[in-house]
């Protein structure tokens, strides 16, 4: 009889600890400020993969862009992708929120959600950043942004599948192999 409660016990606790680890590595509890300000909650896109990607307007890596696009209307039923501006690596973002979404809009058709400017490392680091580039957060591995067009995966559940640097293309099948058809 003792045997059998301590088993339930140790059951439920085990059950408690994998929801709180589950909770602790998913993306879906953050939220990001939209390009044109609205709060976006990464809960909408549950069941769907998420690309995260810092983009520049000014950058050798700019013409991703397209490819980014071409990502999200060709995988728009498994796939969100996001692009989170920022100005950290060589100054290659200087503008405006309107200017980034003229810019986007106007030379690579961009339809896909922009969220405001934002740091991706250092003391203002955006949470989901930090959710991003640190394995006691994620789950899976600690990373730092290089550069500009570096890239993050995300499974439908929340949790990262892994990171790519800014060579890596939008459309390679590193990326579109997790993805499916």
């Amino acid at each position: 009889m003792t045997k059998n409660i301590f088993t339930i016990i140790m059951g439920l606790l085990f059950s408690c600890t994998s929801v709180e680890a589950q909770e602790r590595t998913s993306i879906h509890g953050l939220s990001y400020t939209s390009i044109t300000g609205e709060k976006i909650d990464m809960s909408s896109y549950k069941g769907k993969h998420i690309l995260i990607v810092n983009v520049a307007s000014e950058c050798g890596f700019t013409s991703q862009y397209e490819d980014m696009q071409k990502l999200h209307e060709q995988y728009k039923n498994e796939l969100v992708v996001i692009g989170f501006p920022c100005n950290q690596f060589g100054g290659q973002e200087p503008g405006s929120a309107s200017s980034i979404q003229t810019f986007c809009s106007s030379n690579f058709g961009v339809e896909f959600p922009m969220s405001e400017k934002i740091d991706v490392k250092g003391d203002k680091q955006h949470p989901i950043y930090q959710w991003l580039s640190k394995k006691e957060a994620n789950g899976q591995s600690s990373s730092s942004v290089k550069w500009n067009f570096q890239k993050y995966l995300i499974n439908p559940e929340g949790q990262l599948i892994d990171f790519f640097y800014s060579t890596t293309k939008p459309l390679s099948s590193k990326i579109t192999s997790h993805i499916g058809s």
